[in-house]
């Protein structure tokens, strides 16, 4: 027994501030792991948060690019029939040139006629297509519906009224196919001796 207990002398004996050192170094460890934990949780709640704010503005993006199409689209349908519009016009306006003559010419009664209702039938399909004929006759001077071929002085109307229509003008819906070409008022001349 002597033996053993000599042997169980030969073994180290643990010194508690190795221990302690241990525990600590352990401690440490395990916050550092813990710590490393939290950051990479927190990089990947981040991650998640900015991948959501991704998703929201691609969807935005996308909702903006559909309601754009659509507008688009709607407008594209809408106005389908400017151009051909805007070549029928100028057989109205040669429609209404003859109609001129033809009241000038005293034979031409039953010629007038027809032109007359062909005039009013052409003027009732534009209606029906939304083309209507810009209303421009004494009213101000508005370029975005009127273009003005000359200016002339008067002393009935203020300055920038329309004076004359020389060629009408039309609309479908509220995009001008073709500004009225008008004469427009300016100031009066003043008097040769002032």
């Amino acid at each position: 027994m002597s033996e053993s207990k000599n042997q169980s002398d030969d073994r180290p004996t643990s010194d508690p501030r190795a221990a302690a050192s241990d525990a600590a170094m352990e401690e440490s460890l395990e916050e550092a792991a813990a710590q490393s934990i939290v950051q990479d949780l927190d990089q990947l709640q981040q991650q998640l948060e900015e991948s959501r704010e991704r998703q929201l503005r691609l969807q935005a993006d996308w909702e903006n690019y559909r309601k754009r199409a659509r507008r688009e689209l709607e407008d594209e349908r809408r106005y389908a029939n400017q151009y051909l519009l805007r070549d029928l016009l100028p057989v109205l306006d040669n429609i209404r040139r003859a109609m001129t003559a033809a009241e000038k010419a005293p034979e031409t009664g039953g010629l007038l006629d027809g032109f007359k209702m062909v005039a009013q039938q052409l003027e009732n399909v534009l209606a029906q297509h939304e083309c209507r004929k810009i209303d421009a006759l004494h009213k101000p001077f508005d370029p975005n519906f009127h273009e003005a071929i000359t200016q002339q002085p008067s002393a009935d109307f203020p300055p920038n009224t329309v004076l004359l229509v020389v060629q009408d003008g039309y609309q479908l819906h509220d995009r001008v196919v073709r500004p009225a070409q008008v004469i427009v008022s300016t100031s009066p001349a003043p008097a040769a001796g002032t």
